[in-house]
C-alpha cells in the first residue's frame, strides 16, 4: 500500500522521503533515504488520522558502504547504483575500471623509461595487470622503478594479505550463506525428482520441453511487444548521435544562418572572423556533410562580397567607409583589386559631379536659382568650401568675408553660383579621393597599425604600377576644374570643340570686377586646399595658369567697368560749389577710382607661388592705357558738360555762403546756373583736377603697385589743359567780345568828334558802362571761384586795351579838348584795372596814350588830375573790386 493512501507525510534526518516510502503496515515503514550527509535528527511521519508524529530519539543518517561488482555479497545488490547517472548514456561501468589503482599498496613512482623501450625489452606482454599477457617486470619498471628493496617487501606482504583475506571473506560469506545453499540444493532436487517422474521418453510432454516452449513465446511475445519500442530506441539513438553532430559542430551548422543574420545587422567583422574559423576547420574536409555546409557558406561568402564591392563603390560614401568595406573584401580575399576598382569609381563619380553641375546651371533658366541634384545640396551640414573658409578665418582671427544674406542665391550670377558649386564639389571630394590613394599607396588601407603582411606588400606593389594611371586621374580632375571654369568665365580661351563640352554660358551676363574677385577668391581656396594635401605643383598647374588669366581678366574688366562708371558721373552733376569753387564732381571721380583700386586689391595681390600681374609687360601696357582712357573718358564727361544748353541741363541752386562779409561771395538761393556760370564750374574743376586731383590718382596707382603713373599724370594733366583753354576762351569770348564791342559806339554816342568837342568835365558813360560790365563778370566769377577772377579780367583788360588802342589810333586828329578826355578816358580805365593789366594791356595803353597829343600845358595837366580824381571819387564803391587789398580768402 502507497504511503500516500495513509501517511500525509514522510521525513527523515531532514530529507523528504514520502515519494519512495511504502507502507507495509502500522508500525513498518520501508522508504529510501537518498544520498547521505552524515546528516543527524528525528524521523517525522503525518498521516491523516493520527496527525504529525515525531521519534523520541535522535538517528544519524550513516553513508552505506558501496560493494564494488567484483566483491562477493550476501545480499542482492541494486546494480542501478553502477550506471553512469551523469551523462544518461544507460552504459554500465566496466568491471576493469573498478580494479584497484594500486595493487602493491605503495606509493607509485613512474620511471623516465621510455614506452618504446619497454616494448622493445619485453616483447609480446603488457605492463597491465588486468591483460592476460601480463609481465610483474615490466610493471616494476615502469611504476616502481626508482622503489627501494623494502618497499618492495612491504608490497609482497600487503599482496599475501589481501589474498589471505579474500579466501577468509570467500569462506566467511559461504558460511553466511549456508541456508540459502541449502535452499537452492532442495530446489534443485526436487525439480530433479519431478523430472524423473515424468520420464525422459515424452518430449513433447516433458517439463524442459514446455519450460522451453513457454521461454520461446515469451521471447516471441518480447520480441513482438518491444519491437516498435527497439525500433524507436534505435531510431533515438540515431537521432540522439545526430543531435550530438549537431552540437558538436553547431558553430559549422548554423554558419550560412548566422552568416546572413550578421550581414543584415551589418556586423561584417564577425562574419569574416566566423568564416576564417570555418575554412580552418573545414576548408579541407572529406566529410560529405560538413562539404555540404561548407559549400552553402562559400554561397553565402560570394554573396557578401558582390554586396560589400556594391556598397564599396556606391556614392557618395565616406572615406571611413570605404577603407572599412576594402579591409573586408581583402579579409574575404576577394578576387581582383577593390581597392583600384574604388579609386577608379571615384574618379569617375567626382566627374560627373563636375559636368553634372555644369549642366544643371545651364538648363536652369530661372534667374538665381541653380539649384543642383547632388547630395551635396541635401546635406544639412555646412559645405566643404564653408568648412575651408571657416577654419581659415579662425586661423587669422577674422572672416574671408561677410555673411550671405537670405536673398545671395537670387543676386548673384549664375557663373558664380556655378564656380561655388563646383569648388564644394572639388573640395568635398578629392581630398578623400587623395587620402584613399595614400593609403592605398603606403598599405595603411590593409593595416592602421603599419605591420608588414602580404597584402601589404601587394598593395604597395600595385600601387608603384598604379601610378601614372592616378596621377592622369588628377589632372584630369583638375583640367576638367579648369576647363568648366574656362567655359563659364573665359570661352575665348577654349577650342571650339572644347566649347561644345564645356560652354553654353552665352546667354548670361557678363561678369564685373567685384564678382570676378569673388570667382579668384573661390579658385584660390580651391588651390590652397590642395596644395595642403601636398598633391605634387605640376599637377596643380593648370589651376596656377588659370588664376593667372583670371586677374588679367579682372583688371581689365574692372577698367572697362570703371570707364562706363566715370562717363555716368556727368549724369550726378549737381552744379552745388562749395568754398572752393568746385562741385562733388572731382570728388566723385577720385573716389570712383579709388574704390576701383580697392577692388583690384584681392585679385592684384600676389600669393605664395603666383606672379605679379602688374609686373607682367602686356598686363602692364593695357593697365596704363585702359587708365589712361579712363582719365580721357572724364575729361570728355566734363566737356560735354560744357556743351549742353540750358535746356539740355536740370539747373539746380548754387550753394553760396550767405554769411561771409564778402559782398560777392555768393548769390540768392532762387539763382540758376547760367551757361557762363556752369563755364566757369567746369573751369574750377579743371583747375582742381590738374593741381590736386590727378596728383592724388598718381599716389594711388603707384601704392597698388601700377606702373606708368608718370605717362597716366602727364597725359591726364595735358588733356584737361586743352579743355581748360578752351572753356577759357568759350567763356572770355561770351564775356569779353559784348564789351569790347560796345567800345566804340559808346565813344561816338551823340555825334561825338575828337576834333570839334567841348571841354570835358569827365568820364563819359560809355566807359563806365564798360567798367559796370567787368564788374559784373568780376562778380559772377568771384562767385564760382576767386582763383578764376585775375585771369578771366587779366584776359578781358587785354582785349579792352587792345580796343581802345585801336579806337586811339584810328583817330585822325584831336583837338585839345579831344585830346584831354581821350587821356581822361585811358588813364581811368588803366588805373581802374592796374591790378589785371598784363605785358600786353600795358602795351596797348601805352600805344594808345602815344596816338595823343601831349599836354604842354601844366593847367591841362592840372585839369586833367582834377577830373580823374573825381571820377574816381565818384566811382569809389563800384571799383572797390579791383583793388587787391579787397581780395578776401575764401572760407575753408
Amino acid at each position: 500500500m502507497p504511503a500516500g493512501t495513509c501517511a500525509t507525510g514522510l521525513s527523515i534526518c531532514g530529507h523528504n522521503c514520502l515519494l519512495t516510502g511504502e507502507w507495509m503496515s502500522a508500525s513498518k515503514i520501508v522508504c529510501h533515504v537518498g544520498p547521505a550527509k552524515d546528516d543527524k535528527g528525528e524521523i517525522i511521519v503525518s498521516t491523516k488520522s493520527g496527525g504529525h508524529g515525531t521519534s523520541t530519539v535522535s538517528f544519524k543518517l550513516l553513508k552505506a558502504e558501496k560493494i564494488g561488482i567484483l566483491d562477493q555479497s550476501a545480499v542482492w545488490v541494486d546494480e542501478m547504483n553502477y550506471y553512469d547517472m551523469r551523462t544518461d548514456r544507460n552504459k554500465g561501468i566496466s568491471p576493469l575500471s573498478l580494479r584497484p589503482s594500486n595493487p602493491l599498496g605503495i606509493d607509485v613512482d613512474k620511471g623516465k623509461v621510455p614506452l618504446k623501450d619497454l616494448e622493445a625489452m619485453f616483447p609480446g606482454v603488457s605492463g597491465d595487470f588486468t591483460s592476460e599477457n601480463f609481465s610483474a617486470t615490466w610493471y616494476l619498471i615502469e611504476n616502481h622503478s626508482v622503489t627501494s628493496f623494502d618497499q618492495l617487501r612491504m608490497a609482497a606482504s600487503n599482496l599475501k594479505k589481501q589474498a589471505t583475506r579474500k579466501n577468509e571473506g570467500s569462506l566467511a560469506y559461504v558460511k553466511g550463506g549456508l541456508s540459502t545453499f541449502f535452499e537452492a540444493q532442495d530446489a534443485l532436487a526436487a525439480i530433479h525428482q519431478r523430472l524423473e517422474s515424468d520420464g525422459t521418453e515424452k518430449v513433447e510432454g516433458s517439463m524442459t520441453q514446455r519450460l522451453e516452449n513457454v521461454l520461446n513465446r515469451a521471447s516471441d511475445t518480447a520480441d513482438t511487444l518491444f519491437q516498435e519500442v527497439l525500433g524507436r530506441k534505435d531510431k533515438a539513438d540515431s537521432t540522439r548521435n545526430a543531435l550530438n553532430v549537431l552540437q558538436r559542430f553547431k558553430f559549422l551548422f548554423n554558419l550560412p544562418l548566422n552568416i546572413e543574420r550578421n550581414t543584415h545587422k551589418g556586423d561584417y567583422d564577425v562574419v569574416i572572423n566566423d568564416y576564417e574559423k570555418a575554412k580552418s576547420l573545414f576548408g579541407n574536409t572529406e566529410v560529405p556533410v560538413f562539404k555540404k555546409v561548407y559549400a552553402e557558406v562559400e554561397t553565402r561568402i560570394g554573396a557578401l562580397r558582390s554586396l560589400l564591392l556594391d556598397k564599396l563603390l556606391e556614392t557618395p560614401s565616406t572615406l571611413h567607409d570605404q577603407k572599412r568595406y576594402i579591409r573586408y573584401l581583402s579579409d574575404l580575399h576577394a578576387p581582383g583589386d577593390p581597392a583600384w576598382q574604388c579609386i577608379y569609381a571615384q574618379h569617375k563619380w567626382i566627374l560627373g559631379l563636375m559636368q553634372n553641375c555644369k549642366e544643371e546651371f545651364i538648363n536652369d533658366q530661372r534667374v538665381g536659382l541653380g539649384a543642383i541634384a547632388l547630395d551635396l545640396e541635401g546635406d544639412p551640414r555646412p559645405s566643404a568650401l564653408s568648412r575651408i573658409r571657416d577654419t581659415a578665418s579662425l586661423k587669422r582671427g577674422c572672416s574671408l568675408r561677410t555673411p550671405r544674406p537670405s536673398t545671395w542665391r537670387y543676386e548673384t550670377p549664375q557663373q558664380v553660383q556655378f564656380v561655388e558649386k563646383l569648388s564644394d564639389v572639388v573640395i568635398g571630394q578629392l581630398p578623400n579621393f587623395w587620402k584613399l590613394w595614400i593609403s592605398y599607396v603606403n598599405g595603411s588601407l590593409f593595416s592602421e597599425t603599419g605591420e608588414k603582411s602580404g597584402q601589404v606588400e601587394k598593395s604597395k606593389k600595385n600601387a608603384r604600377q598604379r601610378q601614372n594611371d592616378f596621377k592622369k586621374m588628377i589632372e584630369e580632375v583638375t583640367h576638367r576644374l579648369v576647363k568648366l571654369v574656362r567655359g563659364a568665365l573665359l570661352p575665348s580661351t577654349l577650342t571650339e570643340l572644347e566649347l561644345r563640352l564645356y560652354g553654353g554660358w552665352e546667354s548670361k551676363t557678363e561678369l564685373t570686377g567685384p564678382w570676378l574677385t569673388q570667382v579668384i577668391h573661390t579658385v584660390r581656396i580651391i588651390f590652397e586646399a590642395l596644395v595642403a594635401l601636398e598633391i605634387p605643383n605640376d599637377l596643380l598647374q593648370v589651376i596656377q595658369d588659370l588664376l593667372l588669366e583670371l586677374r588679367h581678366h579682372c583688371l581689365l574688366v574692372t577698367l572697362h567697368h570703371t570707364a562706363g562708371d566715370v562717363k555716368r558721373l556727368a549724369e550726378k552733376e549737381d552744379w552745388v560749389v562749395d568754398n572752393e569753387g568746385i562741385t562733388s564732381l572731382p570728388a566723385q571721380f577720385e573716389q570712383c577710382m579709388v574704390q576701383m583700386l580697392q577692388s583690384l586689391k584681392e585679385p592684384m595681390e600676389t600669393k605664395p607661388g603666383e606672379v605679379n600681374i602688374l609686373q607682367l609687360d602686356q598686363a602692364q601696357d593695357q593697365a596704363s592705357e585702359l587708365c589712361v582712357d579712363i582719365m580721357r573718358v572724364f575729361v570728355n564727361c566734363l566737356e560735354q558738360l560744357s556743351n549742353k544748353t540750358d535746356g539740355d541741363i536740370d539747373t539746380s541752386h548754387i550753394s553760396v555762403d550767405l554769411a561771409s562779409p564778402d559782398p560777392f561771395s555768393g548769390l540768392q538761393e532762387d539763382f540758376c546756373a547760367t551757361l557762363e556760370q556752369r563755364l566757369l564750374i567746369i573751369l574750377s574743376n579743371c583747375q582742381y583736377l590738374e593741381k590736386h586731383t590727378f596728383l592724388n590718382m598718381a599716389e594711388h596707382f603707384e601704392k597698388h603697385g601700377f606702373t606708368g603713373t608718370d605717362k597716366i599724370t602727364q597725359v591726364s594733366v595735358h588733356a584737361v589743359k586743352e579743355l581748360d583753354e578752351s572753356l577759357f576762351d568759350a567763356y572770355i569770348e561770351r564775356k569779353s567780345d559784348p564789351i569790347v564791342g560796345s567800345l566804340e559806339p559808346g565813344i561816338y554816342a551823340g555825334y561825338f568828334d575828337w576834333r570839334d568837342c567841348s571841354t570835358p568835365t569827365g568820364v563819359r558813360n560809355y566807359l563806365k558802362e564798360a567798367l559796370v560790365n567787368i564788374i559784373t563778370v568780376h562778380a559772377e566769377v568771384f562767385t564760382v571761384s576767386k582763383e578764376l577772377v585775375p585771369r578771366v579780367l587779366t584776359r578781358i583788360v587785354d582785349g579792352v586795351a587792345e580796343e581802345m588802342s585801336r579806337l586811339m589810333q584810328c583817330v585822325s586828329s584831336f583837338s585839345m579838348n579831344g585830346a584831354i578826355q581821350a587821356r581822361l578816358e585811358i588813364n581811368a580805365l588803366r588805373d581802374v584795372v592796374a591790378s589785371y593789366l598784363s605785358s600786353e594791356s600795358h602795351a596797348n595803353f601805352k600805344q594808345a596814350l602815344e596816338a595823343l597829343p601831349q599836354l604842354h600845358s601844366g593847367a591841362d595837366q592840372k585839369f586833367l588830375e582834377e577830373l580823374l580824381n573825381r571820377f574816381k571819387s565818384s566811382m569809389q564803391l563800384q571799383l572797390t573790386c579791383f583793388q587787391p587789398s579787397n581780395v578776401q580768402p575764401v572760407k575753408r
